[in-house]
């Protein structure tokens, strides 16, 4: 039994499968507010107790985007780069069956770290169940996270915070870490939003140019050159060099702890938007809002994907996806900022006060536990 708190841990569940070595854990943290939902990463250097985090985490996440989802998390320890295609498919489709006594009924899956709307499928084809996995693939009536939402609740959570501040977007630029899903959705509605994007990394470097990056134009170079530093205009600078940029936005969207105590007095932005997952320590959070910078906190500005998944539970479309992404991230940032106004602006702490409060009062209605004084 591992007992955290008053709000867990419920179920941890250790696999193993001795036909394709698979080893994989499944951690159920709290299902006051609903099913457990949280994705599933392959990582070879996976533990119980990382898991363990990030199901924890996921708790807070989805309080916070205000769905009706509990928390929970999964992992397989395996390399998928030193897999064949067939050798992944079979490890997925071993770890699904391994946990199918919980699927659907306790935990949702859906995609994380090396697994996509491929994997999502698979699992939902081993258990013969379409309602074991969000995040599938659109001929399985899925929202995959390719369409952008993840991005697009990045943009709308930045939108909520320019007002905010009484800011108008056109005359802001911004840097955004990562070009992948995240960072070429965010850079697609930005641009749309008014705001200028001067800088763009992938692991190869980061492109500048003051003037502003053409959106179209470096989707094409990312998709030719396989890297960003190829685009023809402007100043090729490292990757780190990114958070030094003297722009107003800053988006963290690839690593963890990218801005730390070594850098933080560098950063020059008004707003830092996180669509990673821990891109920044919450002690180094607290120096950025010291210094007057607004920071969105990474389960609250990247909950548009966990959203997403919500609306596929619901058999909604794509349209009518975006419009619940826009509404609660919207909504949320906004009473978060409200309630950071209180208390020194620490956004992160007003987001957890905000959704631990939102699963006690879950807990309570359930008589789980009892009302607080």
């Amino acid at each position: 039994m591992r007992k955290e708190d008053e709000y867990g841990f419920e179920k941890i569940v250790e696999v193993y499968d001795e036909k394709t070595g698979m080893q994989g854990v499944c951690v159920i943290h709290n299902t006051a507010r609903g099913l457990g939902k949280g994705g599933i990463r392959m990582v070879p250097d996976i533990t119980t107790e990382e898991v363990m985090g990030l199901a924890r985490a996921m708790t807070w996440k989805n309080a916070m985007a205000d769905i009706p989802f509990g928390g929970a998390k999964s992992g397989i320890k395996a390399n998928d780069k030193e897999l064949t295609p067939e050798q992944k498919e079979a490890v997925v489709r071993a770890f699904a069956r391994k946990i199918a006594e919980l699927m659907p009924g306790q935990y949702i899956a859906g995609p994380d770290m090396n697994m996509t709307e491929v994997e999502m499928d698979e699992v939902a084809d081993e258990l013969k169940n379409p309602k074991v996995t969000t995040g599938k693939s659109i001929s399985m009536k899925g929202l995959p996270h390719e369409l952008g939402s993840t991005g697009y609740g990045v943009v709308v959570s930045i939108r909520v915070a320019i007002e905010h501040l009484g800011l108008d977007p056109k005359n802001l630029t911004a840097a955004i870490e990562g070009f992948g899903n995240v960072g070429t959705f965010t850079m697609k509605f930005l641009t749309e939003m008014g705001v200028k994007v001067v800088a763009v990394s992938d692991s190869k470097g980061t492109i500048y140019d003051e003037n502003g990056l053409d959106y179209e134009a470096l989707m094409k170079t990312k998709e030719e050159k396989r890297t960003v530093t190829a685009y023809d205009k402007g100043k090729v600078f490292g990757t780190k060099e990114l958070f030094e940029l003297p722009v107003d936005i800053l988006v963290p969207g690839a690593r963890p702890n990218v801005i730390t105590d070594e850098n933080v007095e560098k950063v020059k932005a008004k707003i830092v938007a996180e669509a990673a997952n821990l891109p920044i320590p919450y002690e180094t959070e607290k120096i950025l809002m010291k210094k007057g910078v607004t920071v969105i906190p990474d389960f609250v500005s990247n909950a548009g994907g966990v959203i997403s998944s919500w609306c596929e539970t619901e058999g909604m479309d794509e349209e009518k996806m975006f419009k619940i992404v826009e509404e609660k991230v919207s909504n949320n940032t906004k009473v978060m900022l409200e309630h950071a106004d209180k208390m020194e602006k620490d956004t992160r702490k007003a987001a957890l006060e905000i959704a631990k409060q939102r699963v006690h009062d879950a807990m309570v209605e359930k008589g789980w536990i009892s009302k607080k004084e």
